[in-house]
Formats: C-alpha cells, sequence, structure tokens
C-alpha cells in the first residue's frame, strides 16, 4: 500500500474576530494560487490515488478540493482523524481496512510528521519529521497501512512541487 501525505495551503492567520471557530479558518488567496501550482506540479510526478481523505477543516477541504480539480484526484471524503490532536494510530487502523493500493491523506502539522514517523521502522514515534505547507510525502508499506511498516519513498517541499509543473 501507498500513502501520499499531503499538508494542506497556506491558510489565512488566525483571527478570532473572523473566525471564531479555527476550523472554519480559510485558505488565503495566495495559499490558493500556490497551491494550484503545487497540484499542478503533482500531476506530473505523481500517479493519482484511489481515494483521498482530508480533514474536517475548512482549509484541508479547500487543498484537496485543488488537488482534485488541477491534478485530477478523487473527491475527498472527510476523515475525523486527520483533525487536529487526531491520533496516527488511528489513522493507520483505519488506512489498513481500505482496499486501495493507493490513499491520499490531506492534513495539518504537527500530525502528519506523527504519522510519518510512527510508520517508519525504529522511529519510536519520534517527530523528526515537518511538512511545510502543501508539502508532500510518499510512504510505501510492505503490505497494509501499519506502525514501523513503512518506508519512506520521497519528501518534497512544495517548491519542488510548483517548480515541476
Amino acid at each position: 500500500m501507498e500513502l501520499l501525505i499531503v499538508r494542506h495551503a497556506i491558510a489565512f492567520e488566525p483571527d478570532a474576530r473572523r473566525w471564531p471557530d479555527d476550523g472554519e479558518r480559510p485558505l488565503s488567496p495566495q495559499g490558493i494560487a500556490r497551491a494550484q501550482k503545487a497540484a499542478a506540479g503533482m500531476k506530473q510526478l505523481v500517479r493519482a490515488p484511489g481515494r483521498v481523505l482530508a480533514s474536517p477543516l475548512v482549509r484541508t477541504r479547500q487543498t484537496a478540493a485543488i488537488l482534485t480539480e488541477v491534478a485530477g484526484w478523487p473527491k475527498a471524503a472527510d476523515c475525523a482523524e486527520l483533525a487536529p490532536g487526531g491520533s496516527p494510530e488511528a489513522l493507520l487502523a483505519l488506512l489498513k481496512r481500505m482496499p486501495e493500493t493507493r490513499i491520499a491523506v490531506v492534513g495539518h502539522e504537527p500530525g502528519l510528521g506523527r504519522l510519518v514517523a510512527v510508520s517508519l521502522p525504529g522511529s519510536g514515534g519520534a517527530q523528526g519529521f515537518r511538512f511545510k505547507k502543501m508539502g508532500a510525502a510518499l510512504l510505501a508499506f510492505d503490505g497494509t497501512a501499519r506502525a514501523g511498516g513503512a518506508r519512506l519513498a520521497w519528501l518534497v517541499p512544495a517548491k519542488v512541487l510548483r517548480a515541476a509543473r
């Protein structure tokens, strides 16, 4: 199983007056433009997944919609396990039950970095990975998704994806 991991694009700065619920904070115009360029690069470099899961927050759903529109990925389904504070182990358990051989997730830091760390052998759950906005990685699992069962195929910043379009 292959797992594509994407951090959401640049969102507006937190502002409790505009968005009392931070989950409603959207992508900024700059974030949208950069995400479109990165998605075009992703289309050139990466085979589309069979399924896409996204955090239920607005900024991740918007990022996933850009990947659908520009890169031709399937429409994303909301996934509570990808919300801030979600457990990487719970997400891996969910992924293990899915039949697709290539799945993409769109989420947040530091959760995505923890997901990568937990997925790699010998990491001990270390938090040694950090995704910039619209950064992406590919984990390859030997069999089903599970803690310690992946190898890191690649990890690229959005800057590289934007240049590949």
